[in-house]
């Protein structure tokens, strides 16, 4: 029957006029298919029941919709209209997929949806952990408290995370801020009990609010010889700074962190009388500060000189004169310009920081012929150029201090061995540095001169050069070759007595263990003898017994006779290599290297101090102030 009805209708479609009206298209819901392009219906035909081909006219047989036998009408009869709609058909696809993963990413789900606005509960791992963060931030990098309820800050933490709720400024400073500090407080401690030795440093300074305080530092080595660093206290000190009172302090504080007195090595310090009596009121070895005495040296030897006084007063009120003028700033910036000079602004000489007067110097004679031009057209400063002979002078005061700017850097750091470098720098400055040259001039020669003496004389105390010489004998760097022949043997008597020291007390510590191990609560079955076991029992043959001292002279002499590593190496990874080969000289390396050969340590918590009481922050607690300063330096 549906054959006949085909025929039927293919007839009709053959009779039917070319020239007819246009096809409507399908009015129902299922027509999105592209394939309806091609196929419409007649004007008359209500219920749309009979498909025709908009090409050919041709009655298309299908059912409720469905747009097989119209492809198949597409592809055999009208063939490059069939591979149109296969384009159209593929680029719609492509389309759709990608409308639908967008939706799918964009879209969240049923329960992102709900929970979105669900905020974390305070015990819940998420809270912890942002809390936590913030915490660590305010800390770190010396942020106000109220930073947590400025608009700027809650808006980033809400973009972040939506469920999270930021908890008051309260409770950071009461709550949050007092736990981090216990828990990095036990970190610390702990790392203290597991070190053999410790140095120290120490320093006394006042705050913006001049409130006075005391910073107090340790440093020690690992047992993988990492050196470490750690800030313990700041102190506020409002009683008298007499000697007395700062010794007594200095041990209240290593008492409070179970530090015991006989595990210092060594307190650098600066020469300040009252700190210098207060170390030997406790009977503490102390070191004093490279960095101070250099300081201390080039004022002496530059004091009592009218020239060089005359041209450095003039350098400060040059560069007075162009720090307090933007218009004398930039036309010295012009003037650089025009001379293709370097584009530098001028140093302002700070007394408290070492070498700042002579980089002031160094800056003014490199910018000599542009400050010049400046100040020449000006009548009112033209007072401030630099004649000859103050130019002459500050030559010859900046060839001899040049280059001790390097040495004092270099000795400063605290991430590194340095106190072994002490006594190297010191024969290098005797030899080289300070030595006296042809072409100086006779300022400079005087200057040199009277660094060097300073400096020898200061350093010439027994204690001190004991000191020196058992870290550059702990050093693989240097060992003995800048000890004095006839202190060589006597440093080796030293090492070895503390080698043996370092052995008896480990053996003694061992031999409790061997004896506190309880006896077998029934008997063993009778094991079958080795050859081994007989000897055991045996006496060994004096001959052949290594007694301590003849293994600790074996050790050393073994240690002497190895090569000696680059100056440039780093004498850590060395012991962290050879620990294992000398035992009991690594235990004296670790003792010995860890001691910092200046006091900058304790320095470097004034500008931390200083990042913390702000002109905004000068109403903080000096408990508060300590606990900030603490976790700023010990956080990692």
């Amino acid at each position: 029957m549906l054959q006949q009805r085909v025929r039927v209708v293919m007839a009709e479609s053959e009779t039917r006029d070319e020239n007819s009206t246009e096809l409507v298209a399908k009015k129902k819901k299922n027509s999105t298919s592209l394939i309806w392009r091609y196929f419409g219906f007649d004007k008359d035909d209500v219920l749309q029941t009979q498909v025709l081909c908009k090409t050919c006219r041709t009655l298309v047989a299908t059912t409720r919709g469905n747009t097989t036998n119209l492809h198949h009408h597409l592809q055999y009869n009208h063939r490059e209209l069939f591979e149109e709609f296969q384009k159209d058909r593929a680029s719609q696809t492509k389309v759709a997929n990608v409308k639908t993963k967008s939706a799918a990413v964009q879209q969240p789900s049923l329960y992102q949806s709900f929970s979105s606005g669900i905020p974390y509960e305070k015990t819940s791992k998420r809270y912890k952990e942002i809390t936590e963060a913030i915490t660590h931030f305010l800390a770190k990098d010396m942020m106000p408290i109220n930073t947590v309820s400025r608009e700027g800050f809650t808006s980033l933490i809400h973009k972040v995370d939506q469920r999270y709720r930021i908890p008051s400024r309260n409770y950071f400073s009461h709550v949050a801020i007092p736990q981090m500090y216990e828990t990095c407080r036990k970190t610390v401690m702990f790392e203290l009990s597991q070190a053999e030795n410790y140095a120290s440093t120490t320093d006394l300074w006042s705050s913006r609010t001049t409130e006075p305080y005391m910073s107090f530092t340790v440093h020690f080595l690992t047992e993988d010889f990492e050196l470490k660093t750690r800030c313990l206290e700041t102190v506020y000190f409002p009683d008298s700074h007499t000697s007395e009172n700062i010794a007594h302090v200095l041990r209240e504080v290593l008492a409070s962190w179970d530090l015991k007195e006989d595990r210092q090595v060594c307190i650098t310090t600066d020469n300040g009388a009252n700190v210098v009596r207060a170390t030997e009121l406790n009977n503490w070895v102390r070191l004093q500060c490279f960095g101070h005495r250099l300081h201390l040296a080039i004022e002496n030897s530059i004091k009592d000189d009218a020239r060089i006084a005359r041209a450095i007063g003039l350098c400060k009120k040059l560069v007075g004169h162009f720090c307090h003028s933007w218009k004398a700033k930039m036309a010295l910036k012009k003037a650089q310009q025009k001379l293709n000079l370097p584009e530098h602004t001028l140093i302002t000489e700070c007394p408290t920081r070492w070498g700042s007067r002579q980089k002031m110097i160094e800056r003014v004679l490199e910018q000599q012929r542009a400050i010049s031009d400046v100040i020449s057209a000006d009548k009112k400063s033209r007072h401030l150029i630099p004649t000859w002979q103050d130019l002459e002078v500050l030559e010859s005061v900046n060839q001899a201090l040049h280059p001790l700017q390097d040495f004092t850097d270099a000795l400063s750091g605290e991430s590194y061995v340095s106190v072994s470098y002490v006594k190297p720098v010191l024969h290098l400055m005797k030899t080289s540095v300070l030595a006296e040259k042809e072409e100086d001039s006779d300022l400079t020669k005087s200057i040199k001169k009277k660094i060097l003496k300073y400096l020898i004389t200061k350093y010439e105390n027994p204690a001190t050069q004991e000191l020196m010489d058992m870290a550059c004998f702990m050093d693989p760097r240097f060992k003995v070759s800048y000890t004095s022949t006839d202190r060589v043997s006597d440093i080796k008597t030293r090492v070895m007595s503390e080698m043996e020291a370092v052995a008896q007390k480990e053996r003694s510590s061992a031999e409790p263990e061997a004896q506190t191990d309880d006896p077998p609560s029934r008997p063993l079955k009778k094991a079958k003898k080795s050859l081994g076991s007989f000897f055991k029992a045996a006496p060994i043959p004096t001959s052949s017994f290594m007694h301590l001292s003849q293994a600790v002279e074996a050790e050393l002499n073994s240690y002497l006779l190895s090569t000696a590593i680059d100056s440039e190496e780093d004498p850590l990874a060395w012991w962290k290599l050879h620990k294992m080969t000398f035992p009991q000289l690594s235990k004296l390396a670790r003792k010995y290297l860890c001691i910092p050969a200046s006091s900058s340590p304790s320095e470097r918590l004034f500008s931390t101090s200083g990042n913390i009481v702000t002109c905004q922050r000068t109403c903080l607690k000096p408990w508060r102030v300590n606990m900030l300063v603490f976790l700023n330096k010990n956080l990692p």
